[in-house]
């Protein structure tokens, strides 16, 4: 099976090419709910964005709308709407007014408005103080800021739009969270020439000139680990096996990690000679279990939950309270579904302790609107007796469009 593009390479690549000012071309996009969102921000900004063969996108920024106000839509896309957010200080706007769907409207977005509030741009809330809607007007200027980061999200918007600033820019960055999605960053950053100092080395303070620039580019997307760790699970808990195609094991995407984790608790996996990895579950036995650090992965928890029914003493998710910011809180939905199921699960407040047991078949569950969950459940269902009922799986479609037809296609285990 091919793996579909990377959602986090896909929109940093749209959002640079926006301020690239230029014509780019993006091959292997993933094409998905999200970053169609942030190709509509694109759109409404005066890009042209035209999609090439299916996962081909060539983007023309070389007339972006100047001044007046423009409306924009992320939709239910975290990413697009933190990582765009201080480029719109950039891009000569009266204003922009910025929204998503019910379930991005709720998410905090105050830490981050308030430090691009010391930065230049000014923040009016249309809703719920903190939250989306807003309307954000200013020039980014630069300056010194200090930012707690539970979402990575925060500390890569300013990274990204930083090196537009008219003066030079300091970060301090005294929390921060899934750090490998900061690395994704600094890799489109050296790419693209743009200076800036790691100033310890260790991500926790940033020097940024100002006055700099982004162009041009022509670059490939490697697979979504985010969207192969539900596969490899699939394997994991069937003991099937599995050639996954189009991952990229140099990519700084934290989720490969689920790779090494689930090899720790007894899979096993070999690169091919064409670059595809071959991976198997560990046969008719039983996973280790035991303990899992999921910081810099937090987007695994809910499929990583599900392989806690097939260990062989209890698996615990910890460090990871940033999993309860996401499209919903999913250590609270995870607990909840898989103790639907007769699954024992303790709810620890940075994340979850699931016990060995036999999920009971034919239940109800709740995706919660919240793609990560529907799919982690679907693929529970492979090794359930009867299977089980998700109320909608239309959420599925934010980041994975094509994900239940891959999974019938596949195979494996039982089904009920």
């Amino acid at each position: 099976m091919r793996i579909p593009g990377s959602k986090s390479q896909t929109i940093r690549a749209l959002l640079i090419a926006l301020a690239a000012r230029d014509v780019s071309t993006i091959h292997g996009a993933l094409i998905s709910q999200d970053t169609e969102s942030c190709i509509g921000i694109l759109k409404a900004l005066g890009a042209r964005v035209d999609e090439v063969g299916g996962s081909t996108l060539v983007v023309d920024s070389t007339s972006l709308v100047h001044g007046g106000d423009v409306d924009l839509y992320t939709g239910n896309s975290g990413t697009t709407t933190y990582l765009a957010y201080g480029l719109l200080g950039t891009l000569g706007l009266d204003s922009s007014t910025l929204t998503g769907d019910e379930q991005m409207n709720r998410r905090p977005i105050g830490a981050l408005a308030e430090a691009y509030g010391r930065l230049g741009l000014k923040t009016e809330y249309l809703g719920k103080t903190g939250c989306l809607p807003v309307r954000v007007t200013g020039r980014l200027c630069g300056g010194q800021v200090s930012i707690e980061c539970p979402t990575s999200q925060y500390l890569s918007s300013l990274l990204l739009s930083l090196p537009l600033a008219t003066a030079p820019s300091h970060i301090d960055v005294p929390l921060l969270h899934e750090k490998p999605y900061v690395t994704i960053t600094l890799d489109w950053l050296d790419k693209q020439g743009i200076k800036y100092e790691d100033q310890a080395g260790d991500y926790s303070a940033f020097n940024i000139p100002g006055g700099q620039a982004y162009h041009a580019f022509d670059c490939q997307i490697s697979g979504d680990w985010s969207s192969a760790s539900f596969f490899l699970v699939a394997a994991a808990i069937t003991g099937g096996k599995l050639r996954l195609e189009g991952l990229d094991l140099d990519d700084s995407q934290g989720d490969k990690h689920v790779l090494e984790m689930l090899v720790s608790m007894g899979c096993s996996c070999q690169v091919e000679a064409d670059g595809s990895l071959l991976f198997s579950g560990p046969g008719a036995g039983l996973l280790s279990g035991g303990e899992l650090d999921l910081n810099s992965t937090p987007d695994a928890l809910p499929v990583l939950s599900v392989l806690g029914v097939r260990c062989k003493k209890p698996l615990a998710l910890v460090n990871v309270a940033n999993a309860r910011i996401k499209e919903t809180d999913r250590i609270a939905c995870m607990a909840a579904e898989l103790g639907k199921l007769g699954i024992k699960v303790d709810e620890l407040p940075d994340g979850l302790v699931i016990h060995p047991g036999t999920p009971k078949g034919g239940q109800m569950l709740c995706g919660h609107g919240d793609h990560r969950i529907i799919m982690a459940l679907a693929v529970l269902s492979l090794i359930m007796e009867g299977g089980l009922t998700i109320d909608d799986t239309a959420a599925a479609s934010v980041t994975f469009p094509g994900f239940f037809k891959l999974l019938d296609s596949i195979k494996i285990g039982k089904r009920g």
